[in-house]
């Protein structure tokens, strides 16, 4: 049977569309900050950035606008707390299941999935703690944590065609020398790998302000 005798004879209508939301803020102050460290303009270069925190977004920044990137919510690596990228027909399953209600399932996508769904916290230092004392099954998570933000970033370095000027790690997670590490081994074949700890979004408003004030740049109006 074909898709459009499943339908009764009517076309498939698209009723999903992709959404916008990643941590903007710091991802671009931290590559701004790069910029001004190597001495070139942020909007002379390609950048894959990774925001590492308790969710974690990767994105593509071509010449100063970002033009790809995962979804904070609802996409990319699992995180601290949030499931990441599911497979959508098991997904489907759990909501039909007649287990979770739509409350229930929300939760175990944000705030209760990823690592704290895996080994019972969203503690990155307890995690490393377990892996210290010889937990192979957080080490095993913990990996494939780091593996998945890898691929992420080797996503959006195709989608800047592979002319990358650096990656940047950065974010509350990007304090861990054990995460950066993970991470940086498979991804350091691609370009220099830059680490920017912390997050910086109360400064990134200031220096846009300033910029804007300074003439450096064009206020934007958001509807």
């Amino acid at each position: 049977m074909s898709v459009a005798e499943a339908l009764g004879g009517r076309r498939p209508r698209a009723r999903i569309e992709r959404k916008s939301a990643f941590h903007a803020l710091n991802q671009k102050a931290a590559a701004r900050r790069f910029a001004v460290e190597v001495g070139r303009e942020y909007e002379g270069m390609n950048l894959v950035v990774a925001h590492l925190g308790g969710g974690i977004t990767v994105g593509a920044h071509q010449k100063g606008r970002v033009i790809d990137c995962t979804h904070g919510l609802g996409e990319g690596p699992f995180t601290p707390e949030r499931a990441g990228s599911l497979p959508t027909t098991d997904l489907l399953d759990l909501a039909f299941s007649g287990k979770l209600d739509k409350t229930q399932i929300l939760r175990r996508l944000v705030g209760q999935g990823g690592l704290f769904a895996y080994l019972g916290t969203n503690d990155v230092e307890k995690v490393e703690e377990m892996i210290t004392a010889g937990d192979e099954k957080a080490e095993l998570v913990y990996e494939a944590m780091a593996y998945q933000v890898a691929k992420e970033i080797g996503a959006m370095s195709v989608v800047l065609r592979g002319e990358i000027d650096g990656i940047i790690l950065t974010g509350g997670l990007a304090n861990s020398a054990m995460m950066t590490s993970l991470i940086r081994q498979w991804i350091q074949v691609i370009a220099p790998v830059f680490v920017y700890p912390g997050e910086d979004e109360m400064a990134a408003l200031a220096e846009g302000g300033l910029r804007v004030l300074r003439k450096e740049e064009e206020l934007k109006k958001y509807s």
